[in-house]
């Protein structure tokens, strides 16, 4: 048989019984308090301290962060503050990656003044540090990286080859550009091989991706852009390179004007 209460407080000391009532006690308000901190936390913390609404988690190197300073104060009118876009305005940079902000930010192409114009190169309004800080806070919202493109041995004759199947239709044959329905084709004169790689990835504007290509391609094309910056004309006027149709054209125009000029000549020594 288990001994009644009584005795059971008979057989302690009295001060051991004093100390067991004081902790158990103590441990009681403990828990109280503990429970009630947890349930009123949210409605307890300061103002100052609670996370505006549609803040973005400044997590990661202080080059994100920098980066992320420097979003928000050029970009974020049109992509708005979280960078997932305006609708109509401007699209979601979560998955862009580094490499589109780089493709864009390097070649001057945003920010723009204007959402509705169409991107064209320009110089940069970053310098270098600021273009990576930026690079690297659009890189960590998630997308592909900046490629890397070696031109050293490619094939020129496989990239004029190439070039000339999927862009020469817009950008001419030896990249001077054209105009297009609503838009610019711009020159590639000063295009760099990197430049290249990245518009084929992105489309930007209305150029189409070609993720088709194998980077041993994009390489080719690359390597071909980059050769027409500085041609040799050999046969003499190259009339701005804008293609053999064209060319033909001033060619027989400007014979059409010497043959004009020939007949007016002989005519006047006739009539004398």
């Amino acid at each position: 048989m288990k001994p009644s209460a009584p005795r059971l407080e008979r057989r302690l000391p009295r001060r051991l019984r004093a100390a067991l009532a004081v902790g158990l006690g103590a441990a009681a308000v403990a828990l109280a308090v503990a429970s009630a901190d947890s349930d009123d936390a949210g409605a307890t913390a300061p103002e100052s301290q609670k996370p505006a609404a549609g803040t973005v988690a400044r997590t990661g190197s202080p080059l994100v962060e920098r980066g992320r300073d420097l979003y928000v104060q050029g970009c974020s009118d049109c992509h708005g503050f979280d960078a997932h876009g305006v609708e109509g305005v401007a699209p979601d940079l979560h998955g862009a990656g580094a490499l589109a902000a780089d493709f864009y930010l390097r070649t001057g192409r945003m920010p723009l003044a204007d959402p509705d114009e169409q991107p064209m190169r320009t110089d940069p309004i970053y310098d270098e540090e600021e273009l990576a800080a930026l690079v690297a806070y659009v890189g960590s919202l998630g997308g592909p990286p900046v490629p890397g493109i070696d031109t050293a041995g490619a094939d020129l004759a496989r990239g004029r080859l190439l070039f000339t199947e999927n862009c020469a239709g817009c950008h001419q044959v030896v990249g001077q550009g054209g105009i297009l329905p609503g838009a610019v084709a711009p020159d590639l004169q000063v295009s760099s091989a990197l430049d290249v790689a990245e518009a084929t990835h992105i489309g930007p504007y209305v150029m189409p991706k070609f993720d088709q290509l194998g980077d041993d391609e994009v390489a080719d094309i690359a390597a071909y852009v980059t050769s027409t910056q500085d041609l040799e004309d050999r046969g003499g006027w190259g009339i701005g390179h804008i293609g053999p149709i064209p060319e033909g054209m001033v060619a027989w125009l400007l014979a059409g004007a010497a043959v004009l000029i020939t007949i007016r000549l002989i005519g006047e020594r006739t009539t004398r």
